[in-house]
């Protein structure tokens, strides 16, 4: 897990867990610097990740009030966070009751470049293969792939309908089949290989938090955590084996998240002593 600590994935934590403000304040240049040094990112590698992420459309460059150089959020990237946030901070596990979202595409040969970009997105999104073109997930991801498809201006190739399962084959064998569990299950562990131990040693602390190390330990384990709402699109809790890592690696995130992101809050608003 720890090589998916690039700098642009860092920065992209960065907004998420404490760039949103109402009037989409920019973050100056010297900042990122600062508070990606914290984490082991070195200043020419923020200004190339920061260029790369401009040029993609999710950061747009402004003046901060004192007329320093900053970036803010763009709107695309605002709605992907917000979009996020329902799975990163919840993760829910919906009732096999709720049904499934399908994505049916079909893609012209003279555009074929956009049916790698769908079948790319849609993976990104949770969704697994039911069969070749025809994608599922659970109901609860329609907005947030709705949101995505038209962004990327893919709706024109989709279809999507709500519906449940009527077999042949058991929901929970079909389901086996659609996404790589062993695959997603591992995730779940390597996430917990390194940052339970995190959680263990700071629930062993007394006295008030250092501020730096909170928000480092946060940023990282946010980092790590919210691509596994992802791959693991919440699949309902029947359908899963018993042994699931899903469950206690969500707790995990849950109580750092409840722990540090508060108390990492006063380095990012001026240094290791808060302000």
């Amino acid at each position: 897990m720890a090589d998916l600590h690039t700098p642009r994935s860092l920065i992209v934590t960065l907004y998420g867990a404490y760039g949103r403000t109402p009037g989409n304040t920019p973050l100056p240049v010297a900042e990122l610097i600062r508070l990606l040094n914290a984490v082991g990112v070195d200043a020419p590698s923020v200004r190339s990740s920061v260029s790369r992420l401009k040029r993609r459309g999710l950061l747009v460059p402004a003046r901060t009030a004192s007329g320093a150089a900053g970036y803010a959020l763009s709107r695309d990237a605002r709605q992907l966070l917000d979009d996020g946030d329902r799975r990163i901070y919840a993760h829910p596990s919906p009732p096999l009751r709720d049904g499934w979202v399908l994505a049916v595409f079909s893609v012209p040969e003279a555009e074929r470049h956009k049916r790698h970009l769908l079948r790319s997105r849609l993976s990104r999104l949770g969704f697994g293969t039911a069969a070749p073109g025809v994608w599922i997930a659970p109901a609860a991801l329609y907005d947030e792939t709705r949101h995505t498809l038209e962004r990327l201006e893919l709706a024109p190739y989709v279809d999507l309908f709500r519906g449940e399962h009527l077999g042949f084959a058991a929901t929970r064998e079909s389901v086996a089949r659609w996404w790589d569990l062993e695959a997603i299950a591992r995730l779940h562990l390597d996430f917990l290989a390194q940052h339970e131990p995190v959680l263990r040693a700071w629930e062993s602390r007394t006295g008030e938090p250092d501020s730096e190390a909170a928000y480092r330990d946060y940023l990282t384990a946010l980092d790590s955590w919210r691509r596994l709402p992802y791959a693991d699109p919440g699949l309902p809790k029947e359908l899963l084996p018993k042994d699931w890592p899903g469950g206690r690696a969500a707790e995990v995130f849950g109580l750092l998240h409840a722990r540090l992101r508060d108390a990492g809050a006063g380095f990012v608003r001026g240094g290791p002593g808060g302000s």
